[in-house]
């Protein structure tokens, strides 16, 4: 059985976009290359030898500088020794590309996964950089019955560290939001019950409608006291717009782990248990590979969230280290003739950036499996939609042509 298998290393940009300007980013954010930068270098040899770091404009030669482990001497990975790529594996093949975000609905993951799936968005969700309206904010506490605090964009973190004592005492929801466009619920889990946080986030939910169309609403349950602080907790919960019919719909029951189903509604996803970080992610996928799932799509989203929100460059550079390390290297150990893996991004978060916003970027795009051309590189390709369109390619599904990352 021909199967695919797309991880998004959430976060993780090569590069700003031409238009990252018009997102509100400053400078020329590059997510992995600055990170590799503050960090010194990183030991990834997995990520060097499939193109995914040269995609985010780390060349071959500079790795070598840094002394980064190369796999030549082990037996379940045999390099070839072309010249113009070294750390290209030939067992199996890979192609890699940076991939351009084309649409304009923000710069996110729901944006990103969407498009990867073909849903291209021509403008952009709402945004509220001071504050969601008052009328749709009495709604809400109406609705809700209490009234709320906050109600302005800021950092998860630090507006829980400034609001978290009042919130206590009151038992008002935090409600904020950030540089996406999302509705942010926040609550103490003692003072309000998960379940009931995420019943106001549904019902937030039904009131953002146009012109308030918000993207997403979030959940973002937290824990601790005003004297030790406060910290959030693995019980986030994301309620995103329904999307378009797209290729998750066409493939159906589709294995999705992390966040990913519940950024297409769930829809043309098989019911799974929720993962809520890189460790229960990759427990998840070995599951999954045991099952009769041809495709996996899954979402590995602590680069992002506990690092690049936190403007960590070095807490990054070590959660990749885990990742080719604890995942990246045993998956490849594990894939067949049959299989076809996509390693991307769906925004970057470059965490040496002056915010602790998410980034326009290019992402790396790299495919690794027996059908991979393994020229390199295949240079800059238009649009997101090439990762679904690589997986229809793999799995036989008609109608979606263009670009792809196969030979």
């Amino acid at each position: 059985m021909k199967r695919a298998i797309v991880i998004v290393l959430d976060g993780v940009g090569a590069g700003f976009a031409p238009d990252s300007h018009e997102f509100g980013d400053v400078g020329e954010p590059s997510t992995l290359r600055h990170v590799w930068d503050a960090a010194g270098g990183f030991s990834a040899p997995y990520l060097a030898e499939i193109g995914f770091l040269a995609a985010g404009g780390i060349p071959a030669a500079e790795i070598a500088l840094h002394g980064l482990a190369s796999l030549t001497d082990s037996p379940s990975h045999r390099l070839h020794d072309s010249p113009s790529h070294p750390l290209t594996p030939s067992l199996p093949l890979s192609s890699w590309a940076r991939l351009q975000p084309l649409s304009k609905g923000g710069k996110d993951s729901v944006t990103g996964h969407w498009e990867m799936m073909g849903v291209v968005l021509g403008e952009r969700f709402p945004t509220y950089p001071n504050g969601f309206p008052i009328p749709l904010l009495k709604e809400f506490e109406a609705a809700i019955g209490t009234q709320t605090l906050g109600n302005c964009p800021a950092s998860g973190t630090e507006i829980i560290a400034r609001l978290g004592k009042l919130h206590v005492e009151t038992g008002f929801p935090i409600v904020y939001t950030s540089a996406d466009s999302v509705f942010q619920i926040a609550c103490h889990e003692a003072v309000v019950p998960v379940a009931q946080l995420y019943e106001w986030c549904l019902t937030a939910r039904r009131l953002c409608v146009p012109p308030d169309g918000v993207q997403r609403v979030i959940a973002r349950p937290f824990v601790g006291d005003p004297e030790s602080g406060f910290t959030r907790t693995d019980n986030r919960k994301d309620f995103p717009m329904t999307p378009p019919r797209n290729l998750a719909d066409e493939i159906g029951d589709v294995f999705g782990i992390g966040v990913v189903p519940e950024l297409f509604g769930g829809r043309g996803f098989r019911q799974v248990r929720r993962t809520q970080n890189n460790a229960e992610h990759a427990e998840m996928l070995w599951g999954a590979l045991e099952t009769d799932a041809r495709f996996i799509f899954a979402n590995f989203e602590d680069t992002d969230m506990r690092y690049g929100h936190r403007n960590d460059p070095q807490g990054f550079a070590r959660c990749l280290e885990e990742f080719d390390r604890e995942v990246l290297g045993p998956l490849i150990g594990k894939l067949t003739p049959d299989d076809l893996l996509i390693l991307t991004a769906d925004h970057g978060n470059d965490p040496t950036d002056a915010s602790t916003d998410h980034t326009r970027e290019y992402v790396p795009g790299v495919a690794v499996g027996a059908t991979a051309p393994g020229e390199n590189p295949l240079g800059d390709i238009e649009g997101f939609a090439t990762i679904g369109r690589t997986v229809a390619a793999h799995l036989g599904i008609a109608g979606y042509e263009g670009p792809i990352l196969l030979d």
